[in-house]
């Protein structure tokens, strides 16, 4: 694989975020090249069998999620975490159904549950992790508490890499290509922390009868200016280096994603940069892990070949995103009146109050002991489901596993 190589490094404090780099060629000849990155394909494959790709999925239409199920590569594992609709029709049965459907044609190892399965919120709460849960003791809607159980997940695998792909993507070759482009991000970190956020090439929409190839959304036009306002104004020097502030296509080692904190909702991706720009970014008042400091947190932007076409969700959905992306960047610790003033000036009539109110925050993960989650998710959970090869462990199996165990033991 070929991939151009960062421009420009700007460097804040323990971060550095390297410019945006093009894939050239997804199958490279293997030839030296002093402007590009030549990665071996083995080393990628090695990549895919320490990943797990999570992806979370709200009432999407079955078949798109089949598409991108299907693109996924089968060294890698996957994770579904679904939230979709479990009365008539049960959304989660027919996903449940096209997986189990899935595993018995490609093998490929798939863990799969439901956000609001009840016995997950249990475990969670017997973890010490109730920072997602409501006042019924049951996970909160929201994206970001999606992918936090999907990550525990993948801990639990074992895995070193981390990732996410939507459920609403059109086009399951482009999901293929992401999940190469992350594994050539992971092969050119020399920083155990590290993340890669995906720029897609192009997000296709029609415009009078006409697919019109747009580069930019007007959420991540937004989100990149304010952030890179925030860098610029700490530094003294003005950038534009961020261009993936609202990156759903990401990936990050699982060192990194067990130190970050997450906010809620669709301000979890603008957040990995506000949360490490105040861990580790210039003028930082605590360092909270010396290691990460002293390794530096490596965060790559990579622009994809493929275009992106998914779901228009409509305009409360966007304004959404806006107005989670920049709450959250009027709240960085390290933001200063002017960028305020700004992110004031931008949000408008989108605010309710006189200042932006602060996202709620849940802390990092990495204390869970999540041997001990999923133990109690395969005892308990109706919904979890460990699809293997050859076979699919569900709780009556398990059970059945565990109570034969018990029998051997005496």
């Amino acid at each position: 694989m070929l991939v151009e190589m960062p421009r420009h490094t700007e460097i804040f404090g323990s971060v550095k975020i390297h410019e945006m780099q093009r894939i050239l060629k997804i199958d490279s000849g293997g030839f030296a090249n002093p402007r590009a990155k030549d990665i071996p394909f083995d080393e990628i494959k090695d990549v895919f069998r320490r990943f797990a790709i999570i992806v979370p999925v709200k009432d999407e239409k079955t078949h798109l999620l089949e598409g991108v199920l299907r693109a996924i590569p089968f060294d890698c594992s996957v994770i579904v975490v679904s939230n979709s609709r479990r009365d008539a029709p049960d959304t989660y049965k027919m996903e449940k159904d096209m997986i189990t459907n899935l595993h018995d044609l490609t093998q490929q190892e798939i863990l799969l549950v439901h956000q609001k399965d009840p016995d997950l919120g249990f475990a969670f709460y017997e973890a010490g992790y109730d920072n997602l849960l409501d006042k019924a003791a049951v996970v909160r809607d929201g994206k970001a508490e999606g992918m936090i159980i999907g990550m525990l997940l993948a801990k639990s695998l074992g895995k070193d890499f981390i990732g996410f792909a939507d459920a609403d993507n059109y086009l399951p070759g482009s999901v293929r290509e992401y999940v190469l482009d992350y594994a050539a991000g992971f092969c050119m970190a020399e920083s155990p922390y590290s993340m890669v956020r995906l720029h897609w090439r192009y997000k296709p929409k029609v415009v009078e009868d006409k697919l019109y190839f747009k580069k930019w959304g007007r959420v991540s036009e937004t989100t990149n200016k304010y952030l890179n306002l925030l860098i610029s104004t700490c530094a003294g020097f003005e950038t534009r280096v961020v261009i993936t502030g609202n990156a759903g296509e990401h990936a990050m080692t699982t060192k990194l994603a067990d130190i970050l904190s997450y906010s809620t909702g669709y301000s979890i991706e603008p957040y990995h940069f506000v949360y490490l720009f105040d861990q580790f970014g210039l003028g930082a008042e605590i360092i909270t892990d010396a290691d990460a400091a002293n390794a530096g947190i490596e965060i790559f932007q990579i622009e994809t070949l493929n275009p992106h076409i998914h779901e228009e969700k409509g305009e409360e959905h966007v304004n959404n995103m806006l107005l989670g992306s920049l709450q959250t960047i009027y709240h960085c610790k390290l933001c200063n009146d002017y960028v305020r003033s700004k992110v004031l000036e931008e949000l408008g009539d989108l605010l309710e109050f006189d200042k932006p109110k602060e996202n709620v925050i849940m802390p990092p993960i990495g204390e869970i002991d999540t041997q001990k989650f999923v133990k109690l998710l395969e005892s308990t959970a109706e919904t979890f489901a460990r699809f293997e090869q050859g076979a699919i462990r569900s709780k009556v199996e398990k059970k059945t596993q565990l109570k034969e165990e018990s029998v051997q033991t005496l």
